[in-house]
Order: structure tokens, then C-alpha cells, then sequence
């Protein structure tokens, strides 16, 4: 979706202010892994957008790609990519374009691009574009309607036509404001401006670019000051005019970063106060991959709330434009919902409103990349999990720490710790999990919770949501032989089962039976039921699921370690299931294990 379609739509409540994040491509590969971990985190507050910056002189441009493409697809968070002219040919710049469009991503902010490092001023390269209104045109010819383009506005003028006395000749400004809507009028959407500390000049921006017929949403580039030397560097990299108070109120404090950015939190709450008063209803933070400062100017305007983070549904929502109206999937990925997206995709099409039949769903297969782990996840499950292992009890406690929370990572999950709804029935679980069935997805009953309930909530405003109790672990061919017993007395139960090779299938709904596990009903809507149980996706979940126990754990250990060679049987030996209580009123689901 662009962004401008998505400020439009915020607009129409007159009460809702809107804000973005900034990100830039980390040098090494393990702050690459922090930056998604960091970025998980605040996509969380369900920004409108987050943009990943264009190294300068295209330094990062592979890099910048590949990170876009991931916040997209894998984060899936509305994503705009910077792109400059910089050392940018026309075939480069239309490889960069083509890549994001291929990959869903529609929105660019066209920039002409600093100069590449060591030079003092910008260089038109051969074959390639002068100034950003050249890219937006370029854009616009080529790619029609495709992109959302935004473009960079100066309140207090470009860098570079800045004086050494810190301001621009009146004639320079005037200038710089006409050539802002001639990028405009050549098919900018939206204008994200250049840092500023000095509220006034922004208002006056706005208002003179209004004067000249601008009227598209021009968006305030908030910097928060995270330290003192970086807030004098990079101000004196963009010739930005610092008022007296804000120097006089870091002169005393500079040398204690703490105090610092308390302050800085105090200032880019105030700047926004201000300007959300003067009817802006856009905020965009220049985060410096930080995440406290900038989530802490949003806790400080009651926009967001940490113990309250609002879901569109149980699972992140996708931005790819080729699959953003995909409102239904299994319950089997809930835990690894990247690898989710990696097998699926390519569809053609994705399920809305219904799952439909899922024979004709092609999976991709099993590659490597699912089995990708971050280095922090990867640390976490070595200390957590590499533990010797003597007897099957000892597996069992593992998966019984994790339900209670005691271990913070699992091998069969890409998340951090527990989802909200699990500490519901933690204690079941880790009571079944102690008799030896393992369990890696479960959710609660749910009958008629209010849709902002914190724990299992979803969805718009005013609705309710309903969830059968679900729990899918693994156990001995023996002990399930028993609990197969036992579903006979409980008719509300649904089960599957089945072994690592697939040649043992054990259940009692057909094959084509799609059981909606999770569903909710909202003002003005159809029932949406986003989360399903079908067997046909748990026979390809399966393989996934038994991989996982050599693929990320077993592996821990060295070749011929006592503990890998258990894992490995219980892996070649134990059965996968999956397991519903359809009485979601009044069932109970873990009476069965007793």
C-alpha cells in the first residue's frame, strides 16, 4: 500500500495522529541481526510506515535492498526505500526499482543523494540523474502509478545553499521552496522534511509552502539528540540551526549521556507537542537504529503504550502488495511465521476470507533459509538449550521450563519468549509437558473476549473474539496410543498424528476437513477467521517440525555427543500432533492428559 493512501485514510479521524520510523544498513552482520530484533520491537506499536536509508554515494546498495525486501516480507512493516542518484546510472537505479516492485514494496523516497565519500560536492555520473525531480520524473515515465513517491523538503533550505553565517539568502529559500513543488508537481506524494530544532521554522515552512500551491502531507523529520557529540556532528553536517536554549540546557549535562537523552526525549516530545497543535497529524523518527528515544517520545504523546499493543489480527498483518488482502493461514507456523511467508511464497493467490482447499497450495520446500537463526537467537539457544541431556525426562523439562517461562528461547520458535495468551495455561502446559508430551504451539479457549484485551484480543474496536483450545506437541507412539484411548470419551476433540517419515497417520477428521480455530466478529463486518487447523498443511508442516529437532538442536551438540544421539531418536521415533477441543464454551481440553 503507499503511503500517502495510508495518511489519507488516518486523516479521516481528525483525532489520529500517525507516525514512521527511520533505519539505515547497519556496517557488520551481527547489527544487521540486532536491527531486526530492534525493528521487531517497534513495528510492534504498528507504525504507518518504516524507511531504510540509500548508503551514500549507493555505498550500501545491495545491502539496503536486501533489508528492504526482509522488512517487507519477514517483518511486514509498509517499507520505503530510499534511492539517490548518486554513482546511480539509469540501469541501476531501474534495477533497484524493478527488485522492490518484484518483491511488493511500493514506496521510494527519491533523493538526489550526498556526495560519495571524499568528495565535497555532488557529481552527476555518466548516464545517470542530476537531481532528485529528475528520478521522480524518470519514476513516474517509466513506472506509471506503481510507486508512492516521497521526496525530501528543507525548512531552513537545502545544505547547500546554506551561508556560513547558518542561513540562506531569502532568494535561495524561495528558490528551494520552487524547486520542492516542481518535484511535487512532476508526482511526489508526500514530503518528509530534513531534522529541524527549531519548531517555528518548520510551521513557517509549511505555511510557505502552502502559499505556493504544495499541498500534498508534509511530514516533520523528528531527530531525538541521543548523545551529545553525534547531535553536534550531525547538525553541522545538515547546517541546522540550533536555538540558544537547547544549547544553553545541553552545555551543562553534555558529558553524561544518560541525562542527555532524557533530555532529548523531553525535546522531541515538546517539538511534537507543538506541532501536532499547529494541525500536523504525521510524525516521521529519525531513530539512528535506536529504539528508546524514539519510543519514548511516542509513550510521552500517549500514542503508543508499551503494555498495549493493539493486533489487525492474531498474526502480523502482510505489506507485500501482492498479498495484503491474505486473512487466513495455519496454525501449525503461528511460532515461525517467516518461514511461513519464505514456503508461501509465490502463490498466486492467498487465502481471503476463507482457507478454501489447500491440496492445490503449493508449499515451498524445505531449504536452509528456514533454519536461519540470528546470532543473538543462536547464543540464547546454545546457553538455553545445550545443556547435556541424560533421559527423555530431562527433554521434557526443557519444553516444561519453556511454557513456564523459565527459558526465553525455544528451537521450534523465531519468537522472543511466550506470546501473551500462552500464560493463560502456561501451568497445563508445563504440567503435560512434564508427562512427556512436548508441546511447541498451543492457544487458550476463548469464547466473547472484548477485541483489546491485551492477551488475546485482535482486530478493530468494539468486536469480540473467539478461539477453540489448540495444543500441538509430540509424544511417544506409546503414549499416544493411549490418548487416542482417551478421545473417546471426549467428543469435542479433534485430533491428527502422524510420524516423521509419514508413513503412520493416526486421526479422526477426514482429510479435507478445514477447522477454523480462531474467528471474530466486529460492527460491520464479515466473521473473520484467521487462523485454521487443515490437514493437508500439517503433513507439510510436519517435515518442517521434525527437522527442527536435528536442524536446531541437535546440532548444538558435537557429532557423537550422548545428548545429540537422544534427540535423534526421539526424533526418528515420536509422533507430531495436533489437537482441538471444538467445546470452546465449556471444554477442557488438558483434562485428557490426566
Amino acid at each position: 500500500m503507499k503511503v500517502i493512501e495510508k495518511i489519507v485514510e488516518a486523516s479521516k479521524d481528525a483525532d489520529k495522529v500517525v507516525f514512521s520510523f527511520e533505519f539505515f544498513p547497519p556496517k557488520t552482520d551481527d547489527g544487521v541481526d540486532n536491527l531486526f530484533e530492534r525493528m521487531e520491537r517497534m513495528v510492534a506499536h504498528n507504525p504507518t510506515f518504516c524507511d531504510i536509508t540509500w548508503g551514500a554515494g549507493g555505498s550500501t546498495a545491495d545491502l539496503t535492498l536486501e533489508i528492504a525486501n526482509r522488512m517487507q516480507n519477514m517483518v511486514c512493516v509498509e517499507t520505503m526505500m530510499h534511492l539517490t542518484c548518486t554513482n546511480m546510472p539509469v540501469e541501476k537505479i531501474d534495477h533497484a526499482l524493478d527488485t522492490i516492485k518484484g518483491n511488493g514494496i511500493q514506496n521510494v523516497l527519491a533523493l538526489r543523494g550526498d556526495p560519495p565519500h571524499g568528495q565535497d560536492k555532488f557529481v552527476q555520473v555518466e548516464g545517470g540523474f542530476s537531481c532528485a525531480l529528475d528520478l521522480v520524473k524518470h519514476m513516474r515515465s517509466k513506472y506509471g502509478d506503481y510507486f508512492g513517491i516521497t521526496v525530501a523538503g528543507y525548512p531552513e533550505a537545502h545544505p547547500d545553499v546554506i551561508q556560513s553565517n547558518g542561513l540562506a539568502t531569502p532568494e535561495s529559500y524561495q528558490n528551494d521552496l520552487a524547486y520542492l513543488k516542481k518535484k511535487v508537481d512532476a508526482g511526489a506524494d508526500v514530503i518528509v522534511t530534513q531534522l529541524f530544532y527549531d519548531t517555528d521554522v518548520f510551521l513557517k515552512f509549511v505555511n510557505d509552502c502552502r502559499q505556493i500551491g504544495i499541498t500534498c502531507p508534509i511530514v516533520p523529520g523528528i531527530m531525538p539528540i541521543n548523545n551529545y557529540k553525534g547531535f553536534i556532528r550531525m547538525t553541522g553536517f545538515c547546517k541546522t540551526k540550533i536555538p540558544d536554549e537547547i544549547m544553553a540546557a545541553l552545555e551543562p549535562i553534555k558529558d553524561n549521556d544518560e541525562a542527555v537523552r532524557a533530555y532529548g526525549v523531553h525535546l522531541g516530545t515538546e517539538m511534537c507537542k507543538k506541532v501536532m497543535a499547529h494541525g500536523i497529524k504525521t510524525l516521521h523518527l529519525y531513530t539512528l537504529n535506536m529504539e528508546k528515544s524514539a519510543l519514548g517520545i511516542l509513550m510521552n504523546l500517549g500514542l503508543i503504550e508499551e503494555s498495549k499493543i493493539s493486533r489487525p489480527l492474531p498474526w502480523r498483518r502482510p505489506t507485500n502488495v501482492f498479498r495484503v488482502k491474505e486473512d487466513v493461514r495455519p496454525i501449525f507456523w503461528a511460532n515461525r511465521p517467516k518461514s511461513y511467508i519464505s514456503r508461501t511464497i509465490g502463490w498466486e493467490q492467498y487465502p481471503h476470507g476463507k482457507w478454501g482447499d489447500s491440496r492445490t497450495a503449493s508449499y515451498g520446500a524445505l531449504s536452509d533459509h528456514q533454519f536461519m537463526r540470528p546470532r543473538s537467537r543462536d547464543k540464547k539457544l546454545q546457553e538455553e538449550w545445550a545443556t547435556p541431556l541424560k533421559n527423555i525426562d530431562d527433554i521434557s523439562e526443557k519444553f516444561s521450563k519453556y511454557c513456564l517461562g523459565k527459558l526465553k528461547s525455544s528451537p521450534w520458535s523465531e519468537l522472543d519468549g511466550l506470546m501473551p495468551e500462552t500464560k493463560i495455561i502456561n501451568q497445563q502446559l508445563g504440567d503435560i509437558n512434564l508427562k512427556g508430551f512436548l508441546s511447541i504451539n498451543s492457544q487458550p479457549s476463548v469464547n466473547g473476549a472484548k477485541s483489546d484485551l491485551p492477551s488475546v484480543g485482535w482486530g478493530a474496536p468494539g468486536g469480540y473474539v473467539y478461539q477453540k483450545a489448540y495444543v500441538e506437541f509430540f509424544c511417544s507412539g506409546e503414549k499416544l496410543k493411549g490418548l487416542v484411548e482417551k478421545c473417546k470419551a471426549f467428543p469435542s476433540l479433534t485430533y491428527m498424528a502422524v510420524n516423521k517419515e509419514g508413513s503412520s497417520w493416526i486421526s479422526n477428521v477426514n482429510d479435507t476437513d478445514v477447522n477454523a480455530v480462531t474467528w471474530g466478529v466486529f460492527p460491520a463486518k464479515e466473521i473473520i477467521q484467521p487462523t485454521v487447523v487443515d490437514p493437508s498443511s500439517f503433513k507439510v508442516w510436519k517435515d518442517e517440525a521434525f527437522e527442527i529437532w536435528s536442524r536446531n538442536w541437535a546440532q548444538l551438540y558435537f557429532e557423537g555427543d550422548p545428548s545429540r544421539k537422544l534427540l535423534e531418536e526421539v526424533q526418528s521415533s515420536y509422533f507430531l500432533v495436533s489437537l482441538v477441543d471444538n467445546d470452546y464454551i465449556s471444554g477442557d481440553l488438558f483434562s485428557v492428559f490426566n
